[in-house]
């Protein structure tokens, strides 16, 4: 799908959880697995996942920030960000923006790079996520999807436990 001047046309999807959910989904057996949650992430390695993670979806918030603006945006204290590692390889993160806490929690980024998906770990990863969004007690989580993302994301996110409440458009500026 094509928007104006070559950018790509993309359907947003705003979804809502209002209620915790009961159980958590359980780690894979297999590879060794660790999340660990970022203090203080230097830019460079968060473009290095940002990229991994969203250059195949389009992703555009933060392609355009300096180092600094980048920085400033990470190292907030509502900004909170985990890292998925498999095998010691950095496998994928999640970044929740607590700014609107105690209304609500948003999951801002969600995803696996590339090397990772299809191993039966989005929906753990998915999990965590969650559980971490929810452990700041807000009276719900967002989180947003459109159809330049993962064809199984909406999929997923319902499974999970969220519930579509708006729809938009937007222009994408194709990564290239």
């Amino acid at each position: 799908m094509t928007g104006r001047k070559g950018n790509l046309a993309a359907r947003i999807t705003h979804l809502e959880m209002t209620a915790p959910p009961v159980i958590r989904v359980p780690m894979p057996v297999g590879p060794k697995l660790a999340i660990m949650q970022v203090g203080s992430i230097p830019p460079h390695f968060y473009r290095y996942l940002y990229e991994q993670v969203g250059k195949p979806h389009h992703w555009m918030m933060r392609r355009s920030l300096n180092d600094e603006q980048l920085a400033g945006a990470l190292h907030r204290p509502e900004t909170q960000i985990e890292v998925l590692y498999v095998d010691g390889a950095p496998a994928g993160f999640f970044e929740l923006d607590l700014f609107a806490v105690p209304e609500s929690v948003e999951i801002v980024y969600f995803g696996l790079i590339p090397d990772f998906q299809g191993r039966g770990l989005a929906r753990f990863f998915l999990s965590a996520a969650i559980f971490a969004a929810w452990s700041h007690d807000p009276g719900k989580v967002t989180i947003h999807t459109n159809t330049l993302d993962s064809p199984r994301a909406l999929q997923i996110y319902q499974k999970m436990g969220f519930v579509p409440v708006a729809w938009s458009e937007e222009d994408v500026v194709p990564w290239i």
